[in-house]
């Protein structure tokens, strides 16, 4: 298994269109989380930490189309949450992983 880093950053419209889907963003997250698949997630908070803005996942899966087929599943990107995705290979360092 390798590692991906996603980094979805929310559009013009993302806070509105958040709410509508965070209720199966969040039931899709849990279910890659019990797969074994979600190594953390979270959200990217704006500068006076009041509101998200985007999310950080980082997934463990065989190759970097496994993760690209899992990210186009959340509920956040087909809902159109963000403006901008990034999905590339991450290798964790601190702490090491077990």
């Amino acid at each position: 298994m390798a590692q991906f880093v996603m980094i979805g950053l929310d559009g013009p419209e993302g806070s509105d269109r958040r709410d509508r889907h965070r209720e199966q963003h969040v039931a899709h997250v849990r279910a890659l989380e019990r797969e074994g698949r979600m190594v953390f997630a979270g959200p990217i908070r704006d500068d006076e930490n009041e509101h998200s803005i985007g999310v950080v996942m980082v997934l463990e899966t065989l190759t970097l189309d496994e993760a690209h087929e899992l990210i186009d599943r959340d509920p956040y990107v087909s809902g159109g949450v963000f403006d901008s995705i990034i999905v590339k290979p991450f290798r964790q360092v601190i702490p090491e992983p077990q």
